[in-house]
């Protein structure tokens, strides 16, 4: 038995599992619309659609070599209009938040072609826009008639199942990816290419091929381990691919058999990270917050305690009620150490010091050492 045959028979028998169950890892073929409709409602924790763009071009495209450029003109991109294209858009949009969980979050990918219109339909069904990211390509095709701007960026929009819900958005993680900085809504990839671009007979399988290293970020940004991701555009298999991975569960829809199989053969020769890397950063537990009057209750500080700046220019006084006064000003730690330095804040832990055998010491010494003996 082939690939493509196997393929065929798994996805005819995910298409007949039971309502409850889910046909997780596999490839369901056919019509996104119907397939999703096959699926439980709120069964999948993340969803990513690569819609068709309707991109609407208007004759062939050639380089100034006068050398044809390979661009979307498959059947499946084609609407006879903008209303039948809007017609897809709502009803696909509409399986989708129907098999979404309350706390799951759906990216979809587009271009100026048909992004706005997406980004409508999804505000209109209740999603609710938390982002939209800026996929900005390091190599894009540039624009050979030069009419135009070049075409440099596609635009993902990333919406909860509501405007109170709860999601899943590992902050550490992407801080982490990106040298310790917040990670901004401007990405930037370049095209797929090189030996992850899918070709066969010389010619790539599919024309608009995303890389993995988005599906990467996107997936490590709003996914866990073990959770189920939808690809209901599933082409060859990028979500699929990363999400194996990643340790996520996939399912993709995809209706074209010479996609179906490329995807197969990806999926399988993808190998999974080891557990232990997958153990992407959370967000770090909150330390507990302790008041300087805290210290001053519990004797860790007597008020008339006199404190000091590293440089002893400045000199305070401790008050009962965890106030200091320095000559006519008095303020908390934090207020007063502003004033005294003309400045607009302080962390007032570190800028004042008690005296410790003849030697100056932050505060924040006395708060550590009240923690470690208060806290389990």
């Amino acid at each position: 038995m082939g690939v493509l045959e196997k393929v065929r028979t798994r996805s005819r028998a995910a298409a007949q599992v039971a309502p409850a169950e889910l046909p997780l890892d596999q490839i369901l073929m056919g019509d996104c619309i119907a397939a999703m409709r096959s699926l439980p409602a709120k069964s999948v924790d993340c969803i990513f659609a690569d819609p068709p763009y309707n991109l609407q071009l208007g004759g062939d495209l050639n380089r100034p070599d006068g050398s044809h450029v390979d661009a979307v003109t498959d059947h499946w991109d084609k609407f006879d209009s903008l209303s039948a294209y809007d017609k897809f858009t709502r009803e696909w949009l509409a399986e989708a938040r129907r098999i979404l969980k309350d706390d799951g979050t759906i990216w979809v990918i587009g271009s100026y072609h048909n992004i706005f219109k997406v980004g409508s339909a999804i505000q209109d069904l209740g999603f609710w826009i938390l982002n939209d990211i800026i996929w900005r390509k390091a190599n894009p095709m540039p624009n050979f008639k030069g009419t135009r701007f070049t075409n440099a960026h596609e635009t993902l929009i990333w919406a909860s199942s509501g405007e109170k819900a709860k999601y899943t958005f590992n902050y550490r993680s992407m801080k982490t990816l990106n040298d310790e900085l917040q990670m901004r809504s401007d990405w930037e990839f370049p095209i797929c290419g090189g030996q992850e671009r899918l070709k066969k007979d010389g010619h790539k399988v599919h024309p608009t091929q995303k890389p993995e290293a988005l599906l990467y970020r996107i997936l490590l940004a709003s996914t866990k381990p073990g959770d189920v991701v939808l690809d209901p555009f599933f082409g060859t298999g990028t979500t699929g691919a990363v999400a194996k991975r990643l340790g996520r569960h996939w399912i993709g829809i995809e209706r074209e058999l010479d996609y179906v199989d490329a995807a197969m053969e990806r999926i399988a020769a993808a190998l999974p990270l080891d557990e232990s890397q997958l153990k992407t950063m959370q967000a770090p537990k909150a330390a507990p917050r302790v008041a300087f009057g805290q210290l001053v209750e519990n004797g860790y500080l007597m008020p008339g305690a006199v404190l000091t700046d590293a440089k002893r220019k400045h000199v305070a006084v401790v008050g009962a009620d965890g106030s200091l006064r320095c000559g006519d000003d008095a303020g908390s730690i934090h207020k007063l150490g502003a004033t005294l330095q003309g400045a607009p804040s302080c962390n007032g832990w570190t800028y004042w010091h008690h005296e410790v055998e003849g030697k100056l010491k932050p505060i924040d010494t006395l708060r550590q050492t009240y923690l470690l003996a208060t806290q389990p």
